[in-house]
């Protein structure tokens, strides 16, 4: 644990320091990279490879694709209870999302000319979903229920297997209840590499969407302009602000829920206003994570990469969560309190208001997308929302009238950039 007291100088070094500069170490790059260019030149061979080297599953190409009798089995294997808990999540996202919906639009423009804004959706996605630790059977709703309702015809999904070769019967169900069908038993970098450039079993994608570890996210850093990606989301982070109103066993529980991920890189911070709040805090994680199933990987969390910032002032915290733009923010402080600090705080991918909001509503069923910037990087992006899977086209149309209007603006440009040709292509249009 790193105690930090404030005003805070200096704060990014400091936290460089703790966590290692951004950026991948050669030895990811290097590897990616290998298996890329691997991949893209012997495909399904490749991929199966990679697939016994690194999850130990010795399947064949035709085994790569799940069929549909298993996604069907899969549905039908779930109890009563798990069914209702992914509609439920599954109907929260819909709705969500439905209200952020984009509508193409026209108007006339200083000139008179029509212009304006028409949205497609992206032709052919592919979505990945982590399984190895864990099966993220949330970020199979938290992606692929977004995509549908955007409208997109093509969408393929790939998890990796167990040593058997199996996928998690949980994923499966989930996969076929949010409407995706074409679904393959492939992960890691192999997966990224594969949708990406295409093998013989599986076709290429236009965009990838889904969290992973640092090689699937290097993996992905290095085909994006090949295949458009989502976001480079991963490891789990959360931020928590308290006060003396804050329950010390329900700050512990849900620091404690973003340690688990079992990465190893989860990073956890705690920003409180008293130093002497900390003990109760610490005695709570201590009890709560003494009968936790990953206990072992949370102890590592909580000796590494667990950062507590003593802020006496709101300012010092205001200042530190826009620094650490933390994938997940609680503010469990006095209601007067939130609304100020969620003005202010503009870096966090999503922001968890009062002590009966912990993080892992959004992670699994309040509605919002849990695929959420990370490792700083909310300074610049958003989370995932329905526009990712969207393109933008602009339209453009002038008549004689409105193109009297432009021409000089046009003449004026063209003679500035000198680029007459630029010029000449108007201007052709009035001899």
């Amino acid at each position: 644990m790193l105690l930090l007291n404030g005003p805070f100088q200096n704060l990014q070094s400091t936290l460089d320091e703790c966590f290692g500069k951004s950026g991948d170490p050669a030895e990811v790059r290097n590897t990616v990279a290998g298996v890329l260019q691997d991949i893209e030149a012997r495909g399904d061979a490749a991929v199966l490879e990679y697939t016994k080297k690194f999850d130990q599953a010795d399947i064949s190409a035709d085994q790569l694709k799940v069929s549909t009798e298993e996604l069907e089995a899969s549905v039908a294997a779930l109890s009563v209870e798990q069914r209702a808990a992914i509609e439920e999540s599954i109907v929260n996202v819909r709705q969500f999302h439905e209200k952020t919906v984009p509508e193409s639009w026209s108007a006339a423009n200083p000139h008179g000319a029509m212009v304006g804004e028409k949205y497609y959706p992206i032709e052919r996605v592919g979505c990945y979903v982590p399984g190895g630790q864990v099966p993220l059977v949330s970020t199979v709703i938290m992606t692929c229920v977004i995509g549908k309702l955007a409208g997109v015809k093509e969408m393929a999904a790939t998890t990796p297997p167990g040593a058997d070769g199996k996928v998690a019967s949980e994923l499966l169900a989930t996969f076929h209840l949010c409407g995706v069908d074409e679904v393959y038993r492939v992960g890691g970098v192999q997966a990224i590499g594969a949708l990406s450039f295409g093998t013989e079993t599986i076709p290429a994608v236009d965009k990838v969407f889904g969290p992973g570890n640092a090689y699937v996210m290097e993996a992905k850093r290095q085909v994006f302009g090949k295949v458009g990606v989502d976001l480079l989301p991963g490891p789990s982070e959360v931020m928590i602000i308290t006060d003396a109103s804050a329950d010390p066993r329900f700050v512990a529980a849900d620091l404690l829920a973003q340690a688990e991920h079992g990465s190893g890189k989860e990073r956890i911070f705690l920003a409180i206003r008293e130093e002497n709040q900390l003990a109760a805090i610490e005695a709570a994680i201590q009890e709560q994570a003494a009968k936790l199933t990953h206990g072992d990987a949370i102890a590592r969390i909580l000796e590494k990469n667990f950062v507590v910032l003593v802020c006496r002032e709101w300012e010092e915290a205001v200042e530190a969560a826009n620094c650490i733009a933390p994938e997940h923010l609680e503010l469990h402080v006095v209601l007067e309190q939130i609304d100020a600090l969620t003005e202010q705080i503009t870096t966090a991918g999503s922001i968890l208001q009062g002590s009966l909001s912990p993080t892992v509503l959004g992670d699994f069923t309040a509605g919002p997308s849990h695929t959420l910037p990370t490792g700083f990087s909310g300074r610049a992006f958003s989370g995932l929302r329905l526009t990712d899977f969207l393109r933008r086209t602009s339209i453009v149309r002038y008549d004689a009238e409105s193109l009297q209007k432009a021409r000089s603006t046009v003449a004026q440009f063209s003679s500035m950039e000198q680029l007459d040709a630029h010029g000449n292509s108007l201007e052709i249009r009035f001899t």
